[in-house]
């Protein structure tokens, strides 16, 4: 699976990279080749998905079993290697941080990425939900079906939700932070949740550096904690990877990702693929991720070829 966090390690914006020379990609899905001697519970041969702290853009991929899960028998390679890091991530941030229920509105950004149409699947397992999403004019005839209120990008999004819900949202989900944080939190109903969990304005010109974006965040207003306590609003913050490889919970994710296929073997989510590459052609995925060009998801897939340049 190709990610925004693949872009944020390409240009260096993430903090201590591995040294290069390095394989990126942090999930995928395959056959087991090789078990570990102690390892039960898998076979040589079983259909899986895995999370990998990072080289999981290869052909051969090892890492430990408390990261590795069964595919269901009717879900496809490339729907497996599209579905850990968007559903976890989604299904962590509305229901265990956020602890969404019936009748809450929620606002996602990039509703048309994986992590959005995550979210906006996630949504309609709970009754009455509102989902607010702002994503590029060109996707919102393919999404608006799975958001309820779907805005440009570049409107001015925070009219337009207080005109449709005057006292604002109960959860925000920001993967953009710099000017978007203090309008999120300005949505916020009392009580509401305001989780960060990525950064994708960092990734905006080719060599955005971070100094620079650290200068866009110094622009921002800052979060008082004294006003967060007179508003009644929570900010969080939310790393899967970090949670998964640093601070050793993946204990925690297996139970997460036992609800989520339980849904998905359900027909109540199911991940969205927006193509397939080949491994050769990693520069023109990341392109499109980059331009955010996809709807879903974007894979590599080892076994297929490049397709050829067309003068």
């Amino acid at each position: 699976g190709l990610n925004f966090i693949d872009l944020m390690v390409r240009q260096g914006n993430i903090d201590n990279p591995p040294k290069t020379p390095l394989v990126p990609g942090f999930e995928c899905s395959g056959i087991v080749e090789a078990l570990g001697d102690s390892v039960k519970g898998f076979e040589i041969g079983d259909r899986v998905m895995a999370f990998v702290n990072y080289n999981a853009w290869a052909e051969v991929v090892c890492t430990p079993v408390e990261f590795v899960y069964k595919i269901p028998d009717d879900m496809s390679f490339s729907e497996a290697a599209a579905f850990p890091m968007n559903f976890v991530t989604a299904y962590m941030m509305l229901f265990e941080v956020a602890n969404l229920r019936e009748g809450m509105s929620v606002l996602v950004h990039s509703a048309g990425g994986g992590v959005g149409q995550a979210v906006a699947q996630l949504c309609s397992t709970v009754p009455n939900v509102t989902v607010f999403g702002t994503a590029s004019s060109f996707k919102h005839e393919a999404i608006k079906d799975s958001v309820t209120h779907l805005f440009d990008r570049n409107a001015d999004y925070v009219q337009e939700v207080k005109r449709i819900s005057t006292d604002g949202v109960d959860i925000v989900l920001d993967c953009l932070c710099g000017e978007n944080t203090g309008k999120g939190l300005s949505l916020l109903k009392p009580l509401g949740t305001y989780i960060l969990y990525g950064s994708s304005n960092m990734v905006t010109g080719e060599t955005k550096s971070f100094f620079s974006f650290a200068k866009s965040w110094w622009q921002v207003e800052k979060v008082n904690p004294i006003k967060l306590y007179e508003e009644n609003k929570v900010i969080a913050g939310f790393s899967l990877l970090n949670l998964l490889f640093k601070q050793n919970r993946g204990g925690l994710i297996k139970g997460v990702m036992d609800k989520l296929l339980n849904l998905y073997t359900n027909k109540k989510i199911k991940p969205v693929v927006d193509s397939l590459w080949a491994l050769e052609e990693v520069k023109e995925a990341m392109q499109r991720i980059h331009d955010r060009g996809n709807i879903g998801k974007l894979i590599l897939d080892v076994e297929k070829a490049p397709t050829p340049l067309v003068s």
